[in-house]
């Protein structure tokens, strides 16, 4: 009976194949026919044996203990993301615990306390949980009942929102690895991930790069339906309360064109209200 492979074992191979070997000190060899490292390189840089690496690679070793993934981790030089990403595949790292679906009142009146900021909560499968008026209006209707993945890849009108789509769209589907990989994962995760793969074809050419990282992208251009072009910085920050939320507040430099936009979306969301 064949071995299935691993999770572990799939990161893994696809984190070997796009490190170089002059990034690890090895030389130039002409003809080369392996994209990246070769396992047996792999092996020797995180002193295991080139069979046990192997058959971590193969699914057929499914419990290498700490030791052994920090130092293969070290050899594939992976980020922090990543490495608490291999941590969890291989079982080391502790459980997920579920996060409340709702936002601390403190929070809420934090987050209306920036009139001239975006700011929302989202869940670890990215649905929008909190917004203050100034985020539900840059975020629309549709992002607010999609959810932020389901947006990007399934509504057509996300490719003219984003100004930058390819890079959001990366950036996304790194995140959501990064919160499938727990033990237990957010149980609305996992029918997220398959759906967006049945239904997404660059969702699930992006998937299977195999990168993973938190939101870190910092600057987004977006063509807004009511207020035009904005340029704005965004700050992810995890909430320390309630573990798996993740508040993100988006800003634009004082007294430009984007901050006077970004202002008058506070008013297009009362203004909305009023009439509902």
């Amino acid at each position: 009976m064949p071995v299935q492979p691993s999770p572990l074992g799939e990161f893994l191979r696809a984190q070997r194949a796009r490190v170089a070997p002059a990034d690890v000190g090895l030389p130039h060899v002409v003809g080369r026919r392996v994209a990246g490292l070769r396992r047996e390189e792999v092996a020797v840089l995180a002193g295991v044996s080139v069979d046990y690496y192997t058959r971590l690679e193969q699914g057929r070793e499914r419990t290498p203990s700490a030791q052994v993934v920090d130092a293969i981790c070290g050899a594939l030089r992976l980020s922090p993301d990543a490495r608490q990403h291999a941590y969890r595949l291989a079982k080391l790292a502790p459980t997920f615990q579920p996060p409340s679906a709702t936002v601390s009142p403190e929070l809420l009146q934090l987050m209306d306390a920036f009139p001239g900021a975006a700011a929302y909560v989202v869940d670890p499968a990215f649905r929008v949980i909190a917004a203050n008026a100034t985020a539900r209006a840059l975020l629309g209707p549709t992002q607010l009942e999609a959810g932020g993945l389901e947006y990007i890849f399934l509504e057509p009108g996300a490719r003219d929102y984003f100004v930058e789509w390819d890079v959001v769209a990366r950036a996304s589907v790194s995140a959501i690895r990064l919160a499938a990989g727990f033990a237990t994962p957010y149980p609305a995760v996992p029918p997220l991930v398959e759906r967006l793969l049945r239904e997404s074809s660059d969702f699930a050419a992006l998937w299977a790069d195999h990168t993973v990282s938190g939101l870190n992208i910092t600057y987004k251009v977006i063509n807004h339906p009511d207020i035009g072009r904005v340029e704005l910085t965004y700050q992810t920050l995890d909430v320390r309360d309630a573990p798996g939320q993740q508040l993100t507040v988006a800003t634009a430099p004082v007294g430009s064109p984007s901050a006077d936009a970004l202002a008058l979306l506070g008013t297009i969301d009362a203004t909305r209200r009023a009439r509902s």
